[in-house]
């Protein structure tokens, strides 16, 4: 009988790299998992595979490193997950805690997007492409979220956040998600 492993462990995904962020805390009782926000982050912004993304999410950013840092210095923040250009897939909080990754918020008259939602990174900058790795790793994520938590939507950090972001913004394909993820428009409601 072939040895079969779990997808799943503790809300830790096991196709996901870990790199265990201490910016999380417990979601509130009685939240369903039932939204899944998009980001994008590069760091500095529009540069890509360095390690300052997971140094930011892991509170080890060195703010003299480049002039920019200064400008997050001191933020704590975190997602759960980060697709990188290439597709790699890393895994900072267990899907179980409450990531620090929407901050004021709000998605159907809901507030505090943060406790009741999967945080989602991709590496990019808000108005331009993303890689085709990208989209396939996010609709693989995506549906293995959507067997594990009761799914209703997949919207971006703008759409929970309009007044104060813009990621992952106009270049981000929402018509090419769903098509890969085959789900309806009701759960991809910004896709034509």
């Amino acid at each position: 009988m072939p040895v079969t492993r779990r997808a799943w462990h503790d809300g830790w995904w096991q196709r996901a790299q870990v790199c265990a962020s201490p910016n999380h805390n417990e979601r509130p009782d009685g939240n369903a998992i039932t939204l899944a926000i998009v980001h994008s982050i590069s760091l500095p912004p529009g540069e890509y595979g360095g390690d300052a993304i997971e140094r930011l999410f892991t509170n080890r950013l060195d703010w003299s490193a480049h002039p920019y840092f200064e400008s997050v210095r001191g933020l704590r923040v975190s997602a759960h997950f980060l697709i990188r250009r290439s597709g790699k897939l890393l895994q900072f909080v267990s899907c179980d805690r409450r990531a620090w990754h929407a901050g004021a918020s709000q998605w159907q008259g809901r507030d505090n997007c943060n406790d009741y939602s999967i945080g989602i990174e991709l590496e990019g900058l808000e108005g331009r492409r993303f890689a085709p790795a990208q989209y396939a790793q996010l609709a693989a994520l995506l549906r293995a979220l959507g067997r594990r938590h009761t799914l209703d939507a997949v919207v971006g950090h703008e759409h929970v956040a309009p007044l104060r972001k813009r990621d992952p913004g106009s270049g981000f394909d929402w018509d090419r998600l769903r098509r890969e993820l085959r789900w309806s428009r009701a759960r991809v409601p910004f896709a034509r």
